[in-house]
C-alpha cells in the first residue's frame, strides 16, 4: 500500500529540492564602481579622487623614499613570497593585490594577504598594537580581601 502523504510535507520536499537547486554566487568586488582590473590600470593621478580626502593629501604629497622601496619591492616580488615592513603608515595601493605583507605590531610581524576590500586604508590598520584584554582571578596584592583568597 502506498504511504499517504500529506499536502504540506509534499510542498516542504519540493521548496526543499528548489533550495538544493540554487546555487549561490559570490559577489564580485567593485571599487567605487570600477573592477579590480580597471583600478590596476589606473595612473597614480587616476586612481586619487576614488580614495578618502585624508589618504589622498598624503599621497599628493609623494610617498617617501622607504615607502617608494616597498612599492617597488612589491612590484618585484611575486605574489607568494612575504615582504617584511615595519611602515604601518602606508597606503594599501592596487598593486599590492594578491601579495603577503607581514607588518610590525610593536611585538612582532604579522602576515597579511592584501584583498581588494583592503584599497584606500592603511597597514597599520590590519595589525594591531593592542591585545584583547584576558581577565583572570585576582592577583597577589590587588585588593586587602584578595590576600585571604584560598589556593587551589
Amino acid at each position: 500500500m502506498a504511504k499517504k502523504t500529506s499536502f504540506k510535507s509534499s510542498a516542504r520536499s519540493r521548496r526543499k529540492q528548489q533550495r538544493k537547486k540554487i546555487e549561490f554566487k559570490k559577489k564580485e568586488f567593485r571599487f567605487h564602481g570600477l573592477s579590480i582590473e580597471e583600478v590596476k590600470k589606473l595612473s597614480y593621478e587616476e586612481f586619487l579622487p576614488y580614495i578618502p580626502s585624508r589618504v589622498r593629501r598624503s599621497l599628493k604629497r609623494g610617498l617617501t623614499v622607504r615607502q617608494n622601496k616597498l612599492v617597488s619591492d612589491i612590484e618585484k616580488t611575486e605574489p607568494g613570497n612575504v615582504i617584511r615592513t615595519h611602515l604601518r603608515d602606508m597606503v594599501i595601493l592596487p598593486s599590492f593585490i594578491n601579495h603577503k605583507i607581514a607588518v610590525y605590531n610593536g611585538h612582532e610581524f604579522e602576515e597579511l594577504s592584501i584583498e581588494p576590500e583592503m584599497i584606500g586604508h592603511y597597514l597599520g590598520e590590519f595589525a594591531l598594537t593592542r591585545k584583547k584584554v584576558k581577565h583572570t582571578g585576582p592577583g597577589v596584592g590587588a585588593t586587602r580581601s584578595s590576600k585571604f583568597m584560598p589556593l587551589k
